[in-house]
């Protein structure tokens, strides 16, 4: 079975990595972790999220973040955003690419954003509409495709259905993730081809945690049925807080360090990556979770493995 030549990734720390964050990340501290992923090599970073701050407050300086990027040519900054008011918080500071955000749970989409599926897509609907007028394209987020800390082990058509929703009312790529990183490798692939279904794999992208310590194998699996996007997180950042002990999202670094041992082409520079990786644990006081960084960091100076845990 031959694997993609080319894979493009998805960065997601800056948001999804930091938003659960219980200390305050500086909007300085950000700028120049996006800067330095940026100039890694990474075309797509998420960059922030216009949601209420009284729930996120980790996402409150995200107008200040996105009028402070230095913004390279041909790198998109999408950011978060769940209703219309949040969409005109982010054109106001010049967004170019926006995503919504909903699941395949019942359970978790009322808990995590307070409403049923079918009404999350009655509200999303507006707002890739009122995107779309303005030239800016919208992606997708599917959570709990492979499980849900409320409901267990969920249906694949029932992601299927959800993603293809999001795909019918405009959603330019629709990513799926395992939010709390129950998924095994037959799993995901019964999942994706369940999707695959209703929508074409190359709109479709990888989203695994590394709870249970599958999502590598889970990449790989969705590799094999020809996936060719995956989100991933520098330093292994993020998490589920509504799920006890799941942990977060596949660091970017593993990924790329799995890609180039499968001669799979990205553009990112993995030695850039862990300099990035470096900078931001030594930020949050402790060390990253990727295996890979902990290992270069390690290799190249303990004195410099240690800077990056903040001692």
């Amino acid at each position: 079975m031959s694997l993609p030549r080319q894979v493009r990734i998805v960065e997601v720390g800056p948001r999804d990595g930091l938003q659960n964050e219980q200390q305050v990340v500086s909007t300085e501290t950000k700028l120049v972790l996006i800067d330095q992923l940026a100039a890694a090599g990474l075309k797509t970073i998420e960059a922030g999220a216009f949601v209420s701050p009284k729930w996120v407050p980790q996402m409150a300086d995200s107008a200040a973040v996105l009028a402070g990027l230095h913004r390279r040519p041909g790198v998109s900054y999408p950011v978060l955003v769940p209703n219309l008011k949040g969409l005109e918080a982010a054109l106001a500071v010049g967004v170019t690419e926006i995503a919504v955000f909903g699941a395949a749970s019942e359970t978790f989409s009322r808990r995590n954003i307070n409403c049923s599926i079918a009404e999350s897509l009655d509200r999303f609907r507006p707002v890739v509409e009122a995107a779309h007028r303005h030239g800016v394209e919208v992606r997708g987020y599917v959570s709990c495709v492979l499980g849900c800390p409320y409901e267990g082990e969920v249906d694949p058509e029932k992601v299927a259905e959800v993603a293809g929703a999001l795909h019918a009312m405009g959603c330019y790529e629709i990513s799926l993730g395992d939010t709390i990183g129950v998924g095994t490798p037959g799993r995901t692939q019964r999942m994706l081809e369940a999707v695959a279904r209703r929508v074409p794999m190359e709109q479709l992208a990888g989203h695994y945690h590394d709870t249970y310590g599958q999502a590598l194998v889970n990449l790989y699996a969705s590799l094999e049925l020809g996936m060719t996007v995956f989100d991933a997180s520098i330093a292994g950042l993020g998490g589920c807080p509504y799920a006890v002990g799941a942990s977060g999202n596949v660091a970017t670094e593993d990924v790329i360090y799995l890609l180039n041992g499968l001669e799979i082409e990205t553009g990112v520079h993995l030695d850039a990556l862990v300099d990035a990786a470096a900078f931001v644990s030594k930020a949050l006081g402790r060390p990253p979770a990727s295996k890979v960084t902990r290992a270069l960091l390690a290799k190249k100076c303990p004195a410099v493995a240690g800077l990056c845990a903040g001692r």
